[in-house]
């Protein structure tokens, strides 16, 4: 099944053609590169650090734990946290400014609750 992309359509499933679906990926992959241009080594640092972490600490992230633990000055970590949550789609901080949502995971209740293989419990934002 070397890229082939199947639909189901009533009991059957159907082949999609590669050019319908090999420019959508490229639109998507455009379109993600351009909303992820901001993003400094630092940033990406920060936020797979966060989203790695939150899973095994299942509370609310502080900056200072960030900063501590990446060894990035917190007045710079909180910058970055702050550019992470303008672009609203990376993070999400409390009102004391603690990371409390990481794509894709959040330590607050939604509908979709996760559990991961090595027993962590948490929510999917």
């Amino acid at each position: 099944m070397h890229n082939r992309l199947m639909t189901g359509l009533w009991r059957f499933m159907v082949g999609i053609p590669p050019y319908l679906w090999e420019k959508r990926i490229e639109k998507a992959k455009h379109k993600v590169n351009q909303a992820t241009r901001f993003m400094s080594s630092e940033h990406r640092l920060v936020h797979h650090f966060v989203v790695r972490e939150m899973p095994w600490i299942g509370s609310p992230i502080p900056a200072e734990m960030v900063a501590q633990y990446l060894a990035i000055p917190l007045e710079r970590t909180t910058e970055i946290l702050r550019d992470l949550e303008k672009r609203l789609t990376f993070l999400c901080r409390n009102d004391q400014g603690q990371v409390v949502w990481a794509y894709p995971v959040t330590v607050e209740k939604t509908p979709h609750s996760i559990t991961f293989d090595s027993g962590e419990h948490l929510y999917a934002a």
